[in-house]
């Protein structure tokens, strides 16, 4: 992840990771691309409360899905990870807060 991080951004980042279940699909798609049903059959959790922590992560810019189609016509959605590195540290806050001021708006208001 390149891009400059704001607060905003970056508490996006922190919500998608901190939660045991988000933890587990990293995991599996490090291995590379999944459709959602053997995901969600591999997590032993329901498609729709997948889609709800993959939309979470694919917001934050952790993974990405893309819906193909089979050859009998079928939809099918694959996840992947994006490449990531995230390093928490001082710098790294003090960096987003930065952004902030530079675009704009009020630390307070990403507090709310």
């Amino acid at each position: 992840m390149d891009e400059i991080l704001t607060g905003e951004k970056l508490l996006a980042l922190l919500a998608a990771i901190g939660h045991p279940l988000r933890l587990r699909i990293i995991a599996e798609l490090s291995g590379g691309r999944v459709h959602v049903s053997e995901l969600a059959r591999r997590l032993d959790i329901s498609r729709p409360l997948l889609y709800m922590h993959l939309e979470r992560m694919e917001k934050a810019g952790l993974v990405t899905g893309v819906l193909e189609l089979s050859t009998d016509g079928k939809a099918m959605k694959y996840f992947e990870l994006v490449p990531f590195d995230v390093r928490l540290t001082v710098d790294t806050i003090l960096g987003a807060l930065r952004a902030d001021e530079q675009e704009g708006p009020d630390v307070q208001e990403i507090q709310r």
